[in-house]
């Protein structure tokens, strides 16, 4: 099989993955909702799958190194499709030890997620492939996938129950494990150490160099926010502010949708004109964009269209931040920390939408919608703002790679 198709394969098996993980989303807590009908269980439910997933992505990595990366991969899906399997065909198990399985498959995914996207970049130069256009045009699908993810549950549900639903998830682990495991063979591998490190040493290794590495560091402290601002909006403040303003459910969806739409239309065009732009301007304007303006829109207007259009413009500014990141995360870490550090990375990146749940949910109460909203923009405009005046740290410019040496 060509490069190109190897890097098609690999991708599309990682988006399956995707789509079982949206998937499960909501056939794990329908069936405890079913079971038990406990919104608090369903809460319990969720909480012990993610919790295992931001774990494992930053504190598996140094087994995924010693094991290898395309064969970590596949044995996180086939985990995970088992576990799946175990949830589906043991209802009588009981609450525990269903939050015991999702914990467990939480983990797998953490692991196997991370494994994927470090496979990408040899795949993709074998291929030929420009890295910021695979780590735009992969952002954008992303996207669909979970746009569409939590109707395709739903609809699964419908159609073949709860059980059936979650059997398909299996499957959908194991159709990403056999592509993986029959047609991925990556021509190039991080270096090794002659001697497998120590667990705790290799650990120590991804968050030392993540610690020197101010510019990327910086990165993430800038996208972990706005993901506290994206997870704030979804479940507190856009919720509230359509009661608020609209009376009623009806313009939910549409705020919800105008960031997705522009995001998918950013995706694009960032995915054509991406190679040309200047990287760490591109970045810092796509984060001032993405965060605070959208927060400002919800505070200080009652007009939905005005809402809409800020919302949309929102959209098109996050779709240049994720792939800057993962093309600096190729270009500026040394192979052999790949795995450790992207897997940190992704940690520290997804910690702000448990934060920005809570945060939101605190903030309206305490403080009311509009204050609060003020607040989270302030902020978030600080962090995103304070790397446009800050003087970048080092002799590199912060979006070049840095250089290929082992801490």
């Amino acid at each position: 099989m060509t490069p190109r198709r190897q890097l098609i394969v690999l991708v599309s098996a990682d988006l399956i993955s995707n789509l079982g993980t949206r998937i499960s989303v909501v056939t794990i807590p329908w069936l405890v909702l079913v079971t038990t009908g406990s919104p608090t269980k369903m809460g319990l439910v969720a909480f012990a799958e993610t919790l295992p997933y931001l774990l494992s992505s930053a504190l598996g990595t140094p087994w995924a190194d010693r094991i290898g990366l395309r064969r970590t991969s596949i044995v996180c899906d086939v985990g995970s499709a088992a576990v799946m399997l175990i949830v589906a065909l043991t209802p009588w198990l009981g609450f525990t030890s269903l939050v015991a399985l999702v914990a467990v498959a939480g983990a797998l995914r953490g692991i196997g997620d991370r494994v994927k996207h470090v496979m990408f970049r040899p795949v993709a130069e074998a291929a030929g492939v420009p890295l910021i256009r695979l780590t735009s045009a992969y952002d954008g699908l992303s996207r669909l996938v979970t746009l569409f993810g939590a109707a395709v549950g739903g609809l699964l549900i419908a159609g073949f129950g709860v059980t059936g639903a979650i059997l398909i998830d299996a499957a959908s682990f194991g159709v990403c494990a056999l592509l993986i495991g029959l047609l991925v063979r990556p021509q190039a591998a991080p270096a090794q150490p002659a001697q497998p490190e120590r667990y705790l040493r290799a650990l120590r290794g991804g968050f030392s160099y993540l610690a020197r590495d101010r510019p990327l560091l910086g990165m993430l402290v800038v996208i972990s926010a706005l993901n506290m601002v994206a997870n704030a909006s979804v479940a507190v403040y856009i919720p509230v502010w359509v009661a608020r303003e609209l009376h009623g459910p009806s313009g939910l969806g549409l705020v919800l949708a105008a960031f997705s739409a522009g995001a998918l239309l950013g995706n694009v065009l960032f995915t054509a004109l991406g190679p040309r732009l200047p990287r760490r301007l591109t970045f810092l304007v796509g984060a001032l964009v993405a965060g605070t303006p959208r927060l400002v829109a919800l505070a200080i207007s009652d007009e939905l269209p005005m809402v809409l259009v800020v919302t949309f413009l929102s959209g098109i500014g996050i779709a240049a931040v994720n792939p800057l990141l993962g093309v600096a995360l190729y270009e500026r870490v040394p192979p052999e920390l790949q795995t450790r550090v992207i897997g940190i990375s992704g940690s520290l990146a997804f910690i702000g939408l448990p934060v920005g749940a809570l945060l939101g949910g605190w903030s309206v109460d305490a403080l009311g919608l509009t204050p609060a909203l003020l607040v989270m923009a302030a902020a978030c405009l600080v962090v995103t703002a304070y790397p446009l005046v800050a003087r970048p740290s080092g002799p590199k410019a912060p979006m070049r790679p840095a250089p290929a040496t082992t801490p």
